[in-house]
């Protein structure tokens, strides 16, 4: 590959960014297309005030913890020194934000991290190893709720419904493969590596993937948390089962490759819900969620990133302009035969 095919490439990348920003807002549209103003409005008006402060607070401390998976993945590549606190925060944050309302995380996310973390001065290669080690972060921190989840959930909660059972049968296996292939790993080939391609993938300590786990076990359930705080004032649910009921209904999401599990995510909880329990109310409060944990962030976190956007380029002028102003003028001499 040729070094004006590289330029070119990387451009690309990094302005795909903007492109997957553009494209969660317009899923987000398309999510709440069926819903006018005054819908949304009842729908969150109806939850009483002190459950949306709840609900709010939980999905704040949500995205920190999503952002520390950035920090802990820096971490692995060696990289922690190179990029200060508020840049790693922006860059989780906001990866998160659009991936949760894009689909696709990798991709996605990927795009507007590559864009970030090339200007901090991280190589492309130990990006990969980011979003790769960040994977596996979310997977195994979901994976042990599931686990948990599937003896916290009742087994009538899904008897109505074979097709359910089963799938939560064998998402069960899934998860607790999973959880005891990535801890065999990292007990029998601790200190080695594995080379895919061109980029050498060091295998995680047996401490680093405890961390791994119990970072996503957090994540997930303050994410619970802010369907929690929607849901309580309509469905009276313990939230040891509830928190098993929400991870199987994300982690059915994430599987399907649908933008923000929507639909998949809705039709779990329907499918549990008590027939004594007012569909509409508990589907207003999944919109409600829908509104703090994937609108609200999607807005803060992606201003945040255009007035940082606009902070770098009238720094970029600004030093174009100094540089200008330093550079000596060198006098034009007239030619002695035209006289210019």
């Amino acid at each position: 590959m040729s070094a004006k095919t590289k330029r070119i490439l990387k451009k690309l990348i990094s302005y795909s960014g903007i492109f997957f920003f553009i494209l969660a807002a317009g899923m987000l549209w398309w999510q709440l297309r069926n819903y006018s103003l005054s819908d949304i409005w009842h729908a969150i008006t109806d939850i009483p005030l002190i459950n949306l402060a709840g609900a709010c607070l939980a999905c704040l401390a949500g995205y920190f913890a999503l952002a520390l998976y950035d920090y802990l993945a820096l971490n692995y590549v060696g990289e922690n020194q190179k990029v200060s606190w508020w840049k790693w925060m922006l860059a989780g944050m906001l990866g998160f934000a659009i991936s949760n309302n894009a689909g696709h995380a990798v991709v996605s996310g990927g795009a507007i991290r590559y864009r970030l973390y090339t200007r901090w001065r991280i190589r492309g290669g130990d990006i990969l190893k980011m979003l790769t080690i960040s994977g596996f972060t979310y997977f195994l921190g979901c994976s042990a709720i599931v686990v948990m989840g599937y003896f916290l959930v009742p087994r009538h909660v899904f008897e109505n419904s074979m097709g359910a059972s089963v799938g939560l049968n064998t998402l069960f296996i899934i998860c607790a493969a999973m959880i005891a292939a990535y801890f065999a790993m990292t007990v029998f080939f601790h200190g080695k590596s594995v080379k895919v391609g061109t980029i050498r993938f060091e295998v995680p300590t047996t401490q680093m993937a405890l961390v791994q786990m119990l970072l996503g076990i957090t994540d997930s359930v303050l994410a619970g948390l802010v369907l929690y705080f929607c849901l309580r004032p309509f469905w009276s649910i313990p939230f040891g089962t509830f928190i098993g009921l929400f991870v199987i209904a994300q982690t059915t999401g994430v599987f399907s490759q649908v933008p923000g599990g929507i639909g998949v995510f809705e039709s779990i909880f329907l499918i549990a819900l008590p027939a004594d329990i007012d569909k509409a109310s508990v589907f207003g409060a999944l919109l409600a969620y829908r509104i703090i944990y994937y609108v609200l962030p999607l807005i803060g976190v992606g201003g945040l990133f255009f007035v940082y956007e606009n902070w770098l380029r009238a720094r970029m002028r600004r030093w174009i302009n100094e540089a200008k102003e330093k550079i000596p003028r060198i006098p034009v001499r007239k030619n002695k035969k035209t006289g210019k």
